[in-house]
């Protein structure tokens, strides 16, 4: 068991590092039962200042996101629109692989950048109170497909997607669909990284387990009372975001130029 524990990159975090490691999972697993979306768009900048690199994480959250989907989901198939999860997801799909084969060949700098830019147009979406609004069919499949990519990438395209699905799936049925699609990104995305021999931290992602849960379970209970202050709730978690990309970014740009 030591022996195997070893292997664990989580563990060779100092204390500092893991005691924020376990909050921001706690955090991530609020984000994504409580809003139904979020988990990486809003968790993913705060790791990468603990530890900044995005292949580290990416995969612990993949694997988490298939443990907690797959969970609410099992009693909730009904509850999904997979007419319009089957018509959208042919423009979601092949760009969101595109999107995993850029991730892994990408520079590490580019995808700091490439994170922290999505996520900081997102944050300040939300301090404005402006939202993405499709309504033109071209327009729809642009957001689709390029929200896709981001997810493919980084985890992160929930948002441009949300936006399309609001308006094309009953209210209802929302969080569920998009449950099931992040399920069938997230298992395109893992599959991609197990044919290919990329270290997907099993064991790391699995004493993170615990933690996530927690934050699940916390945002299942508080789902109601987020969406009915969702704007307040938003523009909040959006300055903190600003914030975040802007002190992640000053290094990444001042190492590339030094």
């Amino acid at each position: 068991m030591d022996a195997l524990l070893a292997n664990a990159q989580l563990l060779r975090f100092d204390a500092l590092q893991l005691s924020l490691t376990l909050l921001m999972f706690v955090w991530g697993g609020f984000v994504r039962s409580g809003l139904g979306f979020g988990g990486a768009a809003l968790g993913l900048p705060l790791l990468l200042l603990i530890h900044d690199q995005a292949l580290f994480w990416l995969p612990m959250i993949g694997l988490h996101l298939l443990f907690f989907t797959s969970l609410t989901l099992r009693t909730r198939m009904r509850e999904v629109d997979w007419g319009y999860l089957r018509r959208s997801g042919v423009f979601i799909l092949p760009a969101a692989l595109v999107g995993v084969l850029g991730l892994l060949n990408l520079p590490n700098h580019v995808l700091l950048v490439f994170i922290y830019g999505v996520a900081f147009v997102y944050g300040s979406m939300w301090v404005m109170g402006w939202r993405v609004r499709g309504g033109k069919p071209w327009l729809d499949k642009t957001l689709l497909a390029f929200g896709g990519y981001v997810a493919g990438t980084s985890l992160t395209g929930a948002p441009l997607i949300v936006a399309v699905y609001m308006k094309n799936v009953a209210a209802a049925q929302l969080r569920n669909t998009l449950f099931a699609l992040w399920f069938l990104l997230v298992m395109m995305k893992m599959a991609t990284f197990v044919a290919l021999n990329v270290d997907i931290h099993f064991l790391s992602a699995l004493l993170l387990l615990p933690t996530a849960a927690i934050g699940h379970i916390i945002g299942l209970r508080a789902h109601e009372a987020i969406l009915q202050n969702d704007r307040a709730f938003k523009r909040i978690i959006g300055s903190v975001l600003m914030t975040v990309c802007l002190i992640g970014l000053v290094p990444v740009v001042r190492g590339y130029f030094a």
